[in-house]
């Protein structure tokens, strides 16, 4: 599978590990309309966690910036992969005050539709450094 390039956007992919499938979110996504180039590129991740039966980590720590716009699509990819019966994990760097103020409500948004039998999503806050 190949990483995605779009714009100021790059998703990079990790196979390397078994029963996972890394995507480190890089750079910038600043794109109107994030989902016509997100949703195909899903449609293939989703697919392919499925059928080797990986869970899906998306690595947000190291990306500088996204809109609005990009979140309406995180909860169509996140509603995507449990309509696929796919594992999530987001992580995200919460020392980042922009990232926290994004994850933590989409975090609580989740949780009231995403309830009930399937797989699981996780958000996953990395702690911050000691100074």
């Amino acid at each position: 599978m190949n990483d995605l390039n779009s714009e100021e956007l790059i998703i990079r992919v990790d196979q390397s590990a078994p029963a996972r499938l890394r995507l480190d979110w890089l750079g910038r996504s600043n794109s109107r309309n994030p989902v016509l180039v997100l949703a195909p590129f899903f449609k293939q991740v989703l697919a392919e966690a499925s059928a080797q039966r990986s869970a899906v980590e998306m690595h947000f720590e190291a990306i500088d910036h996204f809109n609005s716009s990009t979140i309406v699509a995180l909860i169509h990819i996140i509603k995507a992969a449990k309509d696929a019966k796919v594992a999530l994990r987001l992580h995200y760097d919460a020392a980042l005050k922009w990232q926290r103020l994004v994850f933590d409500p989409l975090k609580r948004a989740v949780a009231s539709f995403a309830q009930g039998e399937g797989p699981q999503v996780e958000f996953l806050a990395a702690q911050p450094r000691a100074a």
